[in-house]
């Protein structure tokens, strides 16, 4: 029976290619040569979950009043959990009945936010490049995005002068991430202070994505967009357990911020799914309440690697500042090669998966991410073999 009739809806058409899905085809693809593949593509941190998070699961999973439907907006304690970590953290107070909202992830919550606030039509901003939820959300929504390209020479951080005022007094909502995924930019405090301003003056909700404030190094330590005044009036910030905690496959996240916002985010979960396993919840609360030895383990963690991979590439012709927070290294493509063109080149010549900066949107051409997730031993090898291909960065002299 020919079934052509059945077809998508519209909004999966204009989405672009998931690169991550495309990779997966080729890995699977090299695999099945008997490529002995290094996969530094996608952000799976490769460390255990710390005991304390897995033995506070399993002694909630044994509890028999945890396997009925969790509460829509999360258990207290965990939403509680949530606040006093920020309190903690960011000495930013926040009301756990209201302004705390448990996530399958922040992904998830991230693209449902859009379809809970945009319509059809509504202009978005969104930097480019930038995590792909931060565009995919709002396109599967309706919304028409507006790019913010990002520049190296502005080390990576929004310009709001590169924002017409015309496109400002249209847009609806901001997305944006510092630390950044995918090039592990840093804003200054003064930055927030900054994008805050213009938001009240645009009337512009902010959305901010947190996701790798833990993953800090050298003694920096991110700003929270929560901490400027006002910003609680018109923004929400998103974290997740993912990366700080090695929790990646639990799917556990949060967002925090103005309790209107949230509220309406709320009201789409509530007719969407049924929240977090309690079970679940209560590890979550574990782990945000561990000692932060087990946070130092991590950030040493990315740190040895990114000094150890940072020098490496840089004996084959790679000048790669040394960044202050996340997992990854946003790493240039030889001169004349596209971002999709050098790392197919790569996975083919040396097994090793990298991922091309153009899946973060066209502001990414040019680029590749390296995810920091191998040890020093399987970066050597990595390297050994970007040396025997010949794969190196080559500088274009300009013209005397």
């Amino acid at each position: 029976m020919n079934l052509g009739w059945i077809a998508p809806a519209d909004r999966l058409g204009a989405l672009p290619p998931y690169v991550f899905a495309r990779l997966d085809e080729l890995k699977a693809n090299a695999r099945a040569q008997g490529l002995d593949l290094i996969d530094l593509g996608m952000g799976n941190p490769d460390g255990p979950t710390p005991r304390p998070i897995v033995e506070a699961a399993i002694a909630a999973i044994q509890k028999t009043e945890n396997h009925g439907y969790p509460p829509f907006e999360g258990t207290a304690s965990f939403r509680r959990a949530i606040t006093d970590w920020y309190a903690r953290r960011y000495d930013v107070d926040l009301d756990p009945d209201g302004e705390a909202l448990p996530l399958l992830g922040s992904k998830e919550g991230l693209a449902h936010l859009a379809i809970a606030y945009i319509n059809p039509g509504d202009l978005v901003l969104v930097p480019s490049p930038a995590y792909p939820a931060h565009f995919r959300g709002p396109l599967i929504a309706g919304g028409k995005i507006h790019q913010i390209i990002l520049k190296p020479e502005n080390d990576w951080l929004i310009d709001l002068a590169d924002i017409p005022d015309s496109v400002a007094q249209q847009a609806k909502i901001l997305y944006f991430n510092y630390p950044s995924n995918p090039t592990a930019a840093t804003a200054p405090r003064e930055f927030f202070e900054d994008i805050v301003a213009f938001a009240r003056k645009h009337e512009i909700l902010l959305v901010h994505d947190q996701a790798y404030a833990e993953l800090a190094f050298d003694g920096y330590q991110p700003t929270s967009l929560l901490e400027i005044p006002g910003a609680k009036d018109i923004s929400v910030e998103f974290h997740t357990l993912s990366k700080t905690y090695n929790m990646a496959g639990w799917r556990i996240g949060f967002v925090v911020g103005n309790r209107h916002i949230i509220q309406g985010l709320r009201t789409l979960k509530t007719n969407m799914d049924y929240g977090i396993f309690a079970a679940l919840q209560s590890a979550a609360e574990t782990a945000l309440q561990l000692p932060d030895h087990y946070l130092h383990e991590v950030q040493d963690r990315y740190r040895t690697r990114r000094d150890f991979l940072i020098k490496g590439l840089g004996e084959l012709g790679w000048d790669i500042p040394k960044t202050r927070a996340t997992m990854y290294l946003w790493v240039p493509c030889p001169p004349g090669t596209s971002s999709t063109d050098f790392a197919l080149s790569v996975l083919q010549q040396t097994g090793v998966v990298v991922t091309p900066g153009n899946a973060f949107g066209a502001g990414g051409e040019g680029y590749v991410r390296i995810s920091l997730i191998a040890d020093c031993d399987r970066l050597q090898q990595a390297l050994d073999r970007l040396k025997q291909a010949n794969i190196q960065y080559q500088r274009v002299s300009a013209p005397v």
